[in-house]
């Protein structure tokens, strides 16, 4: 790090008062953090480890906020302050080693189901698995810093795991009523919602052929597609092709899967 910068923070916490919101804007408003995290050759050479922080540092989100960013490109992320620990969903028997009592778990109805990850009920050494596949720590000890994995197990909780189905169908909702009439503006559409860019012209290609081979599957396979939109507790909109919502339900949970989409950049 840069020692220099670091006691000028440190006296600018002390001269506001310790008012950790006031840093907190401080760095996010400065110049140094909306730089883009790609790094010149010249830089690369000069500052290979970015220590003069002449580039955006890039690294996963945080396990809490990858479930909070997929409910919040869904419209489903349920924004409340405070309140007890909700229950999202997680998979069945996952307590059953646990003992003295034996604990049942029952997933939240309603808005307690989108809160933030935040809010997430927290057994000390049964944290929520997709937490776990994501490398939240558990609470044996302090965690001064959490490791960073990339491991398979986080392309299978977001391609499989409920909240994440869930939210790629509601998602795929809003692209079907909000992105346009057609599949090339909804696929700009989404782009711009999850990622904040359009796609280049090889990606549209690709989610464009995903979409007509699912669309072409759930014509063959209605009961498939009605299967897709029960996953979850929020219901299927009333006034949609439920072939359609299904093939753009895969071309949202592709997006969703994205590096880019939980790396922060």
């Amino acid at each position: 790090m840069n020692p220099q910068l670091l006691d000028w923070l440190a006296s600018e916490f002390m001269d506001s008062g310790w008012d950790v919101k006031h840093m907190v804007r401080l760095i996010v408003n400065s110049h140094t953090y909306k730089q883009v995290s790609t790094p010149s050759k010249k830089l690369q050479t000069l500052d290979p480890y970015n220590r003069n922080l002449a580039c955006q540092s890039r690294w996963r989100i945080e396990a809490e906020l990858v479930r909070d960013n997929a409910l919040s490109i869904a419209g489903l992320l349920v924004p409340k302050i405070g309140g007890p620990s909700v229950k999202p969903y997680q998979p069945e028997g996952y307590w059953e080693n646990l003992n003295f009592p034996p604990r049942t778990y029952e997933a939240d109805h309603g808005d307690s189901q989108y809160r933030r990850g935040l809010y997430t009920w927290w057994q000390r050494t049964f944290l929520h698995p997709s937490l776990l596949a994501f490398d939240a720590p558990g609470r044996e000890e302090c965690t001064a810093e959490r490791n960073r994995s990339n491991i398979p197990q986080q392309a299978l909780a977001l391609l499989n795991d409920p909240t994440y189905v869930e939210a790629a169908r509601a998602f795929a909702a809003r692209i079907l009523k909000e992105g346009g009439s057609d599949a090339t503006s909804r696929i700009q559409w989404a782009w711009r919602q999850a990622l904040a860019r359009a796609p280049r012209p090889d990606e549209a290609t690709t989610a464009r052929a995903l979409l007509d081979q699912h669309l072409g599957e759930y014509r063959r396979d209605p009961q498939a597609a009605e299967a897709l939109s029960k996953v979850g507790l929020l219901p299927a909109p009333k006034d949609v092709d439920l072939a359609e919502l299904a093939a753009w339900t895969n071309v949202a949970r592709v997006i969703l899967n994205l590096h880019e989409t939980i790396t922060r950049s």
